[in-house]
């Protein structure tokens, strides 16, 4: 009596939450009351002897004995409510049991009959028919989403035990549709409760990026989190209103990643998640490296943890310097001086390479440290040949007329300007071995990864430029020939000889040329093009500590102001079309030309931002006082908000950026050293720019022999592949996994004693208390017994 008047005082204004509870009986309350206290006796004798009893009924709350026992831990009533027929909620009561981590009490309750087909375990239980007494609930008595499965329930608790139980019993969790995905049931659902609908995504997500379902549920957990990490950032790009929750999800798969990879205990096993399956992905090239699959498709994802990690960086550095292990322990001064000896010596060992290609030599160089080195001391040669092509520049390019140069008497002028010089056919042969590079680069990679870079971006738009800027000069040197040609056929000497004007042109000086000529077409793409050329110089720049995370933090500059240009376009634009159309009437009227043209607004506006511009460029000599002073006030707010605002704003970006790279500056650089050594890990590519462009014979024989297989019947093109060799990857990752989820189990213990556990002790506490009154009472009995049989046999004997 003491602890139901002690229940019905605590719930309060709750009492009145259910008004089914109004019309329990005495008997029912009892029954409650011993299920949620763990009352073991009375459960039981009220089961065995109260056959009519409603084991359904609930309490204030909604919630049945079932519900109740399963709360409170009491594993003994749960296992005796189970035994009655007809008992409802059982599929809620599971949930509870496992949102709480009683593995006991969902093994009893998963054992019952009414999970005895599959297919009660694949969709949720507050799905089922009202129809259905086993699974029957009020609205008001759901604890749990509509769409929570066993399964994702589990996985969302992290519960590894009843994830395993679950999966052994055929419960899996299907991917939600794309999307964007048009199919009947995702129209309904999109029509009817968009919010529900995208709620069941979320939480089927949830399960799926858990560490216990991907540990659990997949032959290949890392290719499984790498590829649903990537998932789940698309999605939170699209789905914005839950950024938040799929970034999370992004984040917890990246971290699983990154965590087996922190497992790690030899060579063989950092290799297996680096690479994956050999047998499914051929894991070793030709060289018999490592392909690392999985570490490509990491850097693709930008997985910079998992990248920067110790173990996969001792990896790459065993790798980077292959065939050099010596030169790894060595002091800088040794490395310059290997690195300068390349340099000087790159034709002859590239001429070496080219002879003999699988000699000792020709191993070394193709290692990837040399391979680096010899294609950065090719593009230094290539820069330095742009810097000696412009201190020695050609002669006779003056701008004043009639001072021309000519090596005979019939010579036009253009005949000195338009030829290529030697230096520059150097430079034309280096843009054609770095055009046949970058094709070799399309092929291999694919159009789609290729433009993913932003490197093969700068690549190709330098080149381009280059290849346009000598067709256009050898357009000018084209028409020029010809001229001259006409000029040798008809003529003998061009004093005072006046020529048709299509032939005189090419005799001006460049003064008079017309802007649109040929050659000052070239000279002005070269120049865009030498300017790309030294801003490729960034690209290796993260091979160095020191200059690595100035690099990315200047890329990442670079993004802060594409971004800043759109707000400062749209408020530019505003200021100049404003004032352009204030002044557009007084050309001729103001001290200066200022905003009485478009150009003219443009230069204005633009100079201004660095305090070029004047305050005269407002004022009116004709007294119109009303525009001048609008424009005035036009002019001092364009400066406010652009000089004041818009930079110190772009530099708060800038700031921002960098000192995100500064916090992180460790990760940052190893990631993008990693993205430069793995361009070089790859085979082929040996031969730096421009002795790239001659065949060698190792590529002959690879041409005849893929020639070969093409012309071989398609069963004779089987031999190549040859049996598949037995993988250890299964047997690694079980390992791994295992390492991983007692990790997990321990991490688990470990923590502090939380309220829920010090409520379980309570409740164990007050089960074993009712299990001693029981016993007490059996034991008093069974003394009353014997004392009585003891006064009959007395009795007996005093009448005898």
């Amino acid at each position: 009596a003491f602890a139901k008047s002690r229940r019905l005082a605590m719930r309060g204004p709750a009492y009145m939450f259910s008004a089914r509870y109004n019309s329990l009986t005495p008997v029912e309350e009892r029954f409650l009351e011993a299920a949620e206290y763990g009352n073991i006796p009375v459960v039981r004798k009220m089961l065995e002897e109260l056959p009519e009893l409603n084991v359904n009924c609930v309490d204030y709350m909604g919630q049945n004995a079932l519900q109740l026992a399963v709360t409170n831990e009491h594993l003994e009533v749960t296992e005796l409510l189970l035994k009655k027929e007809n008992l409802a909620r059982i599929g809620d009561a599971l949930l509870l049991a496992i949102s709480k981590g009683y593995i006991r009490i969902v093994e009893a309750i998963l054992s019952h009959q009414a999970f005895a087909e599959t297919s009660k375990l694949t969709s949720s239980p507050l799905q089922a028919e009202t129809n259905d007494d086993l699974f029957a609930y009020d609205e008001d008595g759901t604890r749990f989403s509509h769409d929570i499965t066993p399964i994702i329930l589990a996985s969302h608790c992290h519960e590894y035990e009843i994830v395993h139980i679950l999966l052994r019993k055929g419960a899996r969790i299907e991917r939600p549709h794309d999307y964007f995905c048009k199919c009947n049931a995702c129209v309904y659902h999109q029509r009817h409760d968009s919010f529900s609908h995208s709620r069941s995504r979320i939480n089927a997500y949830k399960g799926l990026a858990s560490p216990a379902y991907l540990s659990l549920s997949s032959e290949d957990p890392v290719l499984t989190a790498l590829e649903l990490s990537n998932e789940l950032a698309v999605l939170a790009n699209i789905e914005k209103e839950f950024k938040n929750d799929y970034r999370e999800l992004s984040t917890q798969c990246k971290d699983f990643v990154v965590g087996l990879l922190d497992l790690c205990r030899n060579t063989e096993e950092v290799e297996a998640i680096l690479s994956g399956d050999t047998e499914i992905n051929d894991s070793f090239d030709p060289t018999g490296r490592p392909s690392l699959i999985r570490l490509k498709l990491a850097i693709k994802y930008e997985l910079k943890k998992f990248v920067a990690h110790p173990n996969c960086q001792q990896q790459l550095l065993s790798i980077w310097y292959e065939n050099l292990s010596g030169l790894r322990q060595q002091t800088t001064a040794v490395k310059l001086l290997v690195v300068f000896g390349v340099a000087v010596g790159l034709p002859a060992l590239a001429m070496l390479y080219w002879i003999a290609p699988s000699s000792k030599l020709g191993k070394i160089l193709r290692g990837p440290f040399l391979k680096f080195v010899a294609h950065a001391a090719s593009f230094t040669i290539f820069l330095g040949l742009l810097i000696v092509n412009a201190a020695d520049r050609f002669e006779g390019t003056t701008l004043l007329p009639n001072m021309t140069v000519h090596d005979h008497p019939t010579q036009l002028f253009r005949m000195k300007t338009t030829p290529f010089t030697w230096m520059e056919m150097l430079i034309i042969s280096w843009v054609i071995g770095m055009i046949w590079a970058e094709c070799k680069e399309i092929w291999s990679q694919g159009p789609r990864e290729y433009l993913l870079e932003p490197w093969n971006l700068l690549d190709f738009g330098m080149l381009a430029i280059f290849v346009t800027s000598f067709i256009a000069r050898f357009m000018a040197f084209w028409h020029a020939y010809v001229a001259q040609c006409y000029v040798n056929e008809h003529y003998t000497d061009l004093s005072n000889i006046t020529l048709p004007f299509e032939i005189e042109y090419y005799r001006l000086a460049r003064v008079y040329w017309v802007p649109s000529d040929p050659q000052l077409i070239s000279e002005g793409l070269y120049a865009i093009a030498v300017v790309l050329s030294f801003s490729r110089i960034a690209y290796i720049l993260p091979a160095n500590e020191s200059f690595g995370p100035l690099q990315i933090s200047l890329g990442r500059t670079v993004k802060d102001i594409f971004k800043f240009m759109v707000i400062f376009i749209m408020v530019f634009v505003a200021f100049m079309i404003g004032m352009f159309n204030l002044y557009s009437y007084y050309l001729g009227a103001k001290q200066n030309n200022a905003f009485t043209t478009v150009e003219e607004s443009f230069k204005t506006l633009f100079w201004a931002i660095f305090g070029l511009s004047e305050v005269k460029s407002v004022v009116i000599n004709n007294g119109h006082k009303f525009i001048e002073n609008i424009g005035y006030v036009l002019y001092g707010v364009y400066n406010v908000t652009v000089v004041i605002v818009l930079l110190n704003m772009l530099i708060a970006m800038i700031n921002s950026s960098f000192q995100e790279i500064e916090d992180d500056a460790d990760v940052e650089w190893k990631f993008a050293r990693a993205k430069l050594w793995f361009s070089y890990f790859e085979e082929g590519g040996t031969l730096p720019v421009p002795f790239n462009l001659i065949p060698s014979p190792k590529f002959m024989i690879r041409l005849a022999l893929l020639t070969k297989q093409l012309l071989l019947s398609p069963l004779q093109g089987m031999i190549f592949l040859g049996s598949p060799q037995s993988s250890h990857y299964p047997r690694i990752m079980k390992r791994l996994i295992k390492r991983y989820i007692i990790k997990a189990q321990m991490d688990k213990e470990c923590d502090e004693v939380n309220e829920g556990e010090l409520r379980e002790i309570k409740q164990d506490i007050s089960s074993l208390r009712y299990e001693l009154l029981e016993d007490k009472s059996c034991e008093t009995e069974q003394l009353a017994e014997l004392i009585r049989r003891l006064g009959q046999t007395l009795s007996r004997q005093h009448k005898h």
